[in-house]
C-alpha cells in the first residue's frame, strides 16, 4: 500500500479511478457531518406530515367533536371567566390604580368605539364594586362549569373514565392556576417591544403557557395522566396560541371596532366569543395533535421505526390516488348519457 508524503495515511484517491459519479474530493469531514446532520432533522420535522399521522389527529380531532367542543367551551369561559375577569378588574381599579381596561386597550390596540366599549365593560363605574353572595355562589358554579367542560376534553381525548364533580378539588385547584397564569401573562406581556404583533412578548409566553397547559391536564384528570404524557400537547398548544396571539394583535381590534360600532357593549362581547372561540379551538386541536404525537413517540421508543422515505412513498400513494378518482370522474363526465325514448 503506497502513502502519501510520509504521513501513514493510504493513497486511496490516487489508487481509485476518476468518474464523474463519485464525490469530490474537497468534500471535507465537517461538510459530510453538517449535510448528513441536515437529512436528519428534515427527516424528523417532515416525519409528522406523514398523511397517516395528519389523519390519525384529524380522526381524534372528529371523535372529541372538535368544532362543537370549541364553541361550548368558548361560550363556558364567556359566561364564567369573563364576570371572574370583569369582578377583579373593578377590584383592582379600586383598590389602586391598575386599570385593566387601558391595559387591554393599549395591549391590541384599540381605538374609538371598540375602546370606549371595552372600557364601559371592564370599568363600569366608579366607587366599591357591588358584590352579593348570590352573584359570588353564581360566579363559583359557572366557573367550575367551564373546569369540568374542560375536564372533559381531557377525559375523552385520553380516553378516560368520567368524574364530573368528583375532581372539584381539581377544578378549584385550576383556577387558582389559571389565576397565577394570568397574572405572569399580564406581567409578560408588559415587556416593552416595538412591534405592533407583540413578537417579544408572544415568544417570551411560550414557556410559561407550555407549563401552564401541562399542568392543566395533570389537575383536570385528577393525576390520571402523567405529566410527561402531555408535554407534547403543551409544546403544542403553546405554539398554537402564540401564533393565534400575533394574528389577533392585527384582526382584533378590526373586529372589536366594527362590532361595538355595530352593536355597541353588547358588539364587543360578540368580539369576544369568536376571540374565546379560536383560542379553544387552538387547545383541542393541540389536544388532539398532543395525544398523537405522544403514541407516536410511545411506539418509536418500543423500537417501531418507520423507512427514511415513509412520508415520500406515502405522500406519492395519496397524489396517485387522488389522480386515479380525477381520472374516472373526467371519464364519467365524458361519458355520453344514454338516448331516452320518447
Amino acid at each position: 500500500m503506497s502513502t502519501r508524503g510520509g504521513t501513514g495515511r493510504p493513497d486511496t484517491l490516487h489508487n481509485q479511478p476518476l468518474s464523474s459519479n463519485s464525490p469530490p474530493s474537497d468534500r471535507s469531514p465537517e461538510g459530510t457531518i453538517a449535510e448528513h446532520g441536515g437529512r436528519r432533522l428534515c427527516r424528523t420535522l417532515t416525519f409528522w406530515l406523514r398523511p397517516a399521522f395528519v389523519l390519525r389527529v384529524l380522526a381524534r380531532f372528529q371523535r372529541v367533536a372538535g368544532f362543537d367542543r370549541s364553541m361550548a367551551l368558548a361560550s363556558s369561559a364567556l359566561t364564567a371567566l369573563v364576570p371572574l375577569a370583569i369582578l377583579g378588574a373593578t377590584l383592582l381599579t379600586s383598590i389602586g390604580s391598575h386599570d385593566v381596561a387601558q391595559q387591554l386597550i393599549t395591549r391590541y390596540g384599540l381605538t374609538g368605539e371598540g375602546a370606549a366599549a371595552v372600557n364601559s365593560l371592564f370599568a363600569p363605574g366608579q366607587g366599591q364594586p357591588d358584590v352579593s353572595v348570590v352573584g359570588v355562589v353564581f360566579l363559583a358554579v359557572s366557573a367550575l362549569s367551564f373546569t369540568r367542560a374542560l375536564q372533559r376534553l381531557f377525559e375523552q381525548t385520553w380516553e378516560l373514565r368520567s368524574l364530573s364533580v368528583r375532581n372539584t378539588r381539581g377544578g378549584l385547584a385550576w383556577l387558582l392556576l389559571g389565576a397565577c397564569y394570568m397574572v405572569v401573562s399580564a406581567l409578560v406581556q408588559a415587556l416593552p417591544g416595538e412591534s405592533r404583533a407583540h413578537l417579544i412578548g408572544a415568544t417570551a409566553e411560550l414557556p410559561v403557557t407550555a407549563v401552564f397547559l401541562v399542568w392543566s391536564g395533570v389537575l383536570l384528570s385528577a393525576h390520571r395522566i402523567a405529566w410527561r404524557d402531555l408535554v407534547p400537547f403543551g409544546v403544542t398548544g403553546a405554539v398554537a396560541i402564540a401564533a393565534y396571539s400575533v394574528g389577533a394583535s392585527l384582526y382584533l381590534p378590526l373586529l372589536f371596532n366594527t362590532s361595538a360600532q355595530r352593536y355597541g357593549v353588547v358588539g364587543a362581547v360578540f368580539a369576544m366569543i369568536s376571540a374565546l372561540f379560536a383560542v379553544m379551538l387552538c387547545i383541542v386541536g393541540s389536544a388532539a395533535a398532543g395525544r398523537e404525537i405522544r403514541d407516536e413517540l410511545t411506539r418509536i421508543g418500543h423500537g417501531e421505526r418507520t423507512p427514511d422515505d415513509e412520508v415520500r412513498r406515502q405522500w406519492n400513494a395519496m397524489v396517485d390516488h387522488a389522480r386515479s378518482r380525477w381520472r374516472d370522474t373526467r371519464r364519467t363526465l365524458r361519458r355520453p348519457s344514454p338516448p331516452t325514448d320518447d
